[in-house]
């Protein structure tokens, strides 16, 4: 036997541990290999199907290709056999599952969102008191972006325990702003000066597919209470498209104030 033989490393000669490392690297290098392409591929399924495209499904594919590398590395490599390592792994599983409920019906979650189409990304929705367009469905959570450009997580569990509205193009570009007509006021000819006000100060602001509205939907001891709607572009901020207003409105003679009306 040669010197190199003699020597061993964990009870293995040299020459078996250079031949098991050989095989680990080979198996990886595939692995890699085999991941680039079906992820790939994956990408451009999705992308040109009705399934929404999000990162949950490529994440289940990689996970899908490491698993076989794993179960194929075990016995040549680490001398474990894979129906012993399943075996094993299934009993931890259960036990390290109860410790992770909130994670797994997280991920249960979000495969029902995902297959069901319930959301997709660039879907605009309401969940709660959250607002926004649909980023990402993740292992985890729903990502949801808000006009102020504010990313919310939604857990996946809480998503589809939650009402979920989705939300019309309307309702996306619309910014509110309250306000209430003095007793007396020509409400025809205020609607007419608010709508040409905004749309002079608005200018280019304003997406054109609607119209700036004022409505009115209750009259008080105050006067006339009723909401301008204004209807703002995706790059606009709605908060600052009616200060602006607002500010132009403050101190009209039709404004009402405190104290008038009452008796």
């Amino acid at each position: 036997m040669t010197a190199l033989d003699e020597t061993s490393v964990l009870g293995l000669g040299l020459g078996e541990l250079a031949t098991r490392a050989g095989f680990l690297v080979v198996v990886l290098g595939i692995a890699l290999v085999v991941q680039h392409f079906v992820v790939r591929a994956a990408r451009k399924a999705l992308d040109g199907s009705n399934v929404p495209s999000a990162s949950i499904f490529v994440n289940l594919l990689r996970a899908l290709v490491w698993s076989f590398a794993l179960l194929g590395v075990l016995k040549p490599v680490f001398g474990v056999e894979p129906t012993a390592f399943v075996t094993a792994l299934g009993v931890t599983s259960l036990v390290v599952s109860l410790g992770l409920q909130d994670t797994i019906s997280n991920l249960v979650g979000g495969l029902g969102l995902m297959v069901a189409r319930v959301v997709k990304p660039g879907d605009q929705v309401t969940v709660g008191d959250i607002s926004g367009e649909v980023v990402d469905v993740t292992w985890r959570s729903t990502m949801v972006r808000a006009r102020d450009g504010k990313l919310q997580l939604i857990p996946n569990s809480v998503l589809n325990k939650t009402a979920l509205t989705r939300r019309t193009r309307w309702q996306v570009t619309v910014a509110d702003l309250p306000l209430v007509v003095a007793p007396g006021a020509d409400l025809d000819a205020v609607t007419e000066e608010v709508r040409g006000l905004a749309q002079t100060l608005l200018a280019g602001q304003l997406d054109p597919e609607f119209d700036v509205e004022l409505t009115f939907g209750e009259l008080t001891p105050f006067g006339a209470r009723g909401v301008v709607h204004l209807h703002v572009r995706d790059d606009v901020v709605p908060a600052a498209a009616v200060d602006t207003l607002a500010r132009a409105l403050a101190g009209r003679a039709w404004l009402a104030r405190a104290g008038v009306g009452q008796t």
